[in-house]
């Protein structure tokens, strides 16, 4: 007990939704294969849909320092994921989930009091940074670098009258004074939170008040590189004292894993759902950048409408097509009305639909020749790791900047955002796939480099990995010499 309490040990705490998860645990196996004790606490329900699906326990076992440790957001399992009722979650985090954690804090049963903890920056609630034991907290936000000074940004833009943004006439209005961002942002390009009618609206304000919080922590962990958004991280740093950048986290746990190579079926996957893995077998038959991948995320939920929209136009553009459908994707289905028979035939002929697809190991796929996607930041950082131009169709909280910035600034892709008709999915479909190609490739490739670079040895991610935990270490010297 005495050789543990010697050592650092990180209480590690993520959000509730598979986006925040799925992040928080890669960090964790890069800190435990640098030999750190870890304490990874999830919620309940979220641990045991991914002990379901995936492989967790075998992947962390070899780690004999790492343990996992479950705790209750005091509300029933239908709401897992859930962030369309996040005053609910939140509500009950705090008055179920907190006064828990620290009772479980002082009493030993998460180990040695930890060295610190890093706290998904969506609840900074979850600790008080004055309650003793004092754990330093180091605040990890799993969103990219542009969107969160977005959100930063909007206690000025809400007092110089530039928000709430005043109907869909006022969605192309350029955002003004916001550094590192001129005459790039648009009204419809700030986080969907902003889009409503009121300042007061409690999703905006609990939004930007865990923003404001985490830039007050010790430290700001961002999954992301300073080769992407080095300019943004400039604004940032003026108003954080200290920002560890050490993304890609999917290329830097694959650049730093052991030598040799597990079978794909064992990589790391953090999923809530069962891999359909039959599109690999379907991908390996198909020509070279033949095929662009749509996902949607594992949150997003879409009209009948608007699926039979992008149904016709994937099937309209001539393009193959493999297509994650999730049960719950489409909402007010009708069942009996019937699919037309032209998209049932380009279907056959061209397309491929599955519940869920191993998504990291399909974009690596040679077939793979573009992204259709939601522009979460984890689905865009894995498309920037595979070199592969991306169609943008966000539809919430950091997604609308992430999209503006792939199109605008990293020139890697075209922003489809609001729009949702027949033409527009086969036009850009053809665009990123042949019409453009050549031009967004030549940014691609040239981001993915960067993005690979930067998780070497020596790269910019690698470095500040390093000294994030060579701080960590220091963390513990210091409370041995104040204990």
């Amino acid at each position: 007990m005495e050789e543990e309490e010697a050592e650092p040990h990180v209480l590690m705490f993520p959000f509730p939704a598979l986006g925040h998860v799925n992040p928080m645990l890669k960090l964790a196996e890069l800190l435990s294969l640098s030999g750190l004790r870890v304490t990874f606490l999830n919620i309940h329900t979220i641990h045991q849909r991914l002990i379901l699906h995936t492989n967790l326990h075998s992947r962390f076992s070899r780690f004999p320092k790492f343990r996992f440790h479950t705790i209750t957001d005091g509300l029933p399992p239908a709401y897992i994921g859930s962030l369309t009722k996040l005053s609910v979650l939140t509500q009950s985090m705090e008055a179920v989930t907190k006064p828990l954690l620290r009772q479980m804090l002082l009493s030993g049963e998460l180990g040695p009091i930890p060295t610190c903890i890093i706290l998904d920056g969506f609840f900074s609630f979850m600790v008080d940074s004055n309650a003793k034991p004092r754990i330093p907290v180091l605040c990890f936000r799993t969103v990219s670098a542009c969107s969160f000074w977005a959100y930063s940004s909007i206690p000025k833009l809400i007092e110089e009258g530039q928000l709430p943004v005043r109907g869909e006439e006022d969605m192309d209005r350029m955002i003004e004074g916001v550094d590192g961002m001129e005459n790039v942002l648009r009204c419809r390009d700030l986080p969907s939170f902003s889009r409503v009618g009121e300042q007061t609206e409690p999703i905006l304000q609990y939004c930007v008040d865990q923003t404001i919080q985490s830039s007050k922590t010790q430290s700001l962990i961002l999954n992301t590189f300073e080769e992407l958004e080095g300019p943004i991280l400039s604004c940032l740093r003026k108003r954080c004292r200290n920002i560890y950048t050490i993304g890609p986290l999917n290329a830097h746990l694959k650049s730093r894993l052991p030598g040799e190579k597990s079978p794909p079926e064992l990589e790391s996957s953090n999923g809530y759902r069962e891999v359909d893995r039959s599109c690999l077998a379907w991908l390996d038959a198909q020509p070279s950048k033949s095929v662009v991948y749509v996902s949607f995320g594992s949150v997003t939920v879409i009209g009948d409408d608007q699926f039979r929209e992008f149904w016709h136009g994937l099937v309209d553009s001539g393009k193959r097509f493999l297509w994650v459908v999730r049960p719950d994707l489409v909402a007010g289905k009708d069942e009996e009305d019937g699919v037309p028979a032209e998209l049932e035939e380009g279907t056959r002929e061209r397309g491929c639909m599955v519940g869920w697809a191993p998504q990291e190991e399909v974009l690596a796929h040679e077939a793979i020749g573009g992204f259709l996607t939601h522009n979460g930041w984890n689905s865009t950082l894995e498309g920037i790791v595979a070199g592969v131009p991306m169609i943008c169709w966000p539809q919430f909280a950091d997604q609308l900047t992430n999209s503006r910035f792939v199109s605008e600034v990293w020139k890697i892709g075209l922003d489809m955002k609001d729009v949702c008709d027949r033409k527009t999915v086969a036009k850009m479909v053809n665009d990123v796939m042949e019409n453009r190609r050549n031009e967004l490739m030549g940014s691609v490739l040239k981001t993915a480099k960067l993005a690979l670079t930067s998780v070497e040895e020596g790269g910019s991610s690698y470095c500040d990995l390093e000294r994030m935990i060579n701080d960590i270490q220091l963390l513990r010297q210091q409370r041995q010499v104040i204990d």
